[in-house]
């Protein structure tokens, strides 16, 4: 290589170094969770973010991490896990207190290993019964995310020709919709689910095409990446989460949940005093001799052992189902 081509390389070099432009907290690489938060207070949160005045329980972030759409997020999109955003969301809301389960938990149980091989120092306090239960577990899931949606961009090139088909296929739409659920981790029972949606337009050609002025703008939609799509959908998700829990209503099954249902089918069984399964039969039978009339004992739940059951409960003081439930299994096994 010539020296005069080199010396040229080096300049150039120089050039551009001197020019570089680092922006910190530079709104275009900004997803809609903004911010930061400590504890209950929160700085430059999304004023769309949906808030509490008091905390409704502790949560845990539950990602799953073999299912197809996790798969698409870090295979198709190279995005990372998601449940960091969501972390950041629910701390800035102040609705939930956040405990980690995810990969922090295992740098805690190393810490706690290390306390329990005498490694630490004496007044680390790492001891046992100080980690903090998790009330709820709030599930994430992807359920569509279009990277071009079309639209516009077809309807242009339709009506400017050759020039529309320039600037139509630069324009896009990114769209996502998102799925929260929301679990009571002792029972079991899904409390709250919400569906969240986001769409952004991405304008592509069209800033090169217009320089300056609505060509800037265009410029900063076409610097929008999927993630953020993503990010706004859960947002959007979370904030119907925060809706339905704070106009919460429990469901009420008569009888107690889990107890059997109200779904009964041909030859179900409850559960006796003893233990032992108490079947439709043995109860029509029991209550046969009772002198409730179940017509004739079948092992079928009609009419007839709908009354008898009610009757049994009223008179017993149980609560009146009309149903086989553990309650009455165990009052008529007695």
């Amino acid at each position: 290589m010539k020296q005069s081509t080199l010396a040229l390389l080096i300049a150039a070099t120089a050039l551009l170094g001197a020019c570089s432009d680092m922006q910190m907290g530079n709104q275009d690489a900004k997803t809609v969770a903004t911010g930061s938060a400590g504890g209950a207070n929160s700085q430059n949160a999304n004023k769309q973010l949906a808030h509490c005045s008091a905390p409704l329980g502790t949560i845990a972030v539950i990602e799953d991490t073999n299912a197809p759409w996790y798969g698409m997020l870090t295979g198709q999109y190279h995005l990372g896990s998601t449940a960091p955003v969501l972390k950041l969301m629910i701390q800035q809301s102040n609705c939930f207190v956040v405990v980690d389960r995810g990969r922090a938990m295992n740098d805690m149980m190393q810490e706690r290993a290390l306390a329990q091989s005498g490694e630490l120092r004496s007044n680390s306090n790492f001891g046992k019964g100080q980690m903090v239960s998790a009330d709820y577990s709030l599930t994430p899931s992807i359920t569509f995310s279009n990277n071009n949606a079309g639209g516009v961009g077809a309807a242009l090139g339709g009506l400017l020709g050759p020039v529309g088909a320039i600037v139509g296929g630069g324009i896009s739409a990114k769209e996502a919709s998102t799925l929260l659920t929301l679990d009571d981790n002792r029972s079991g029972v899904q409390l709250a689910a919400a569906e969240g949606s986001a769409k952004n337009w991405d304008f592509g050609a069209i800033g090169g095409l217009l320089g300056g002025g609505l060509g800037a703008v265009g410029g900063g939609y076409s610097n929008t990446a999927e993630g953020k799509v993503i990010v706004a959908a859960f947002m959007d998700s979370y904030n119907g989460i925060v809706k339905a829990v704070q106009n919460y209503k429990a469901q009420h099954v008569e009888g107690g949940l889990g107890t059997g249902g109200h779904l009964g089918v041909q030859g179900a069984q409850s559960v006796s005093s003893a233990g032992a399964p108490l079947s439709m039969l043995d109860a029509q039978r029991k209550l046969r001799s009772l002198g409730y009339d179940v017509g004739t004992p079948d092992g079928s739940y009609g009419p007839h052992t709908r009354r008898a059951l009610l009757g049994f409960q009223k008179s017993h003081g149980l609560t009146a189902t009309g149903r086989l439930d553990a309650e009455t299994a165990r009052a008529l096994a007695q």
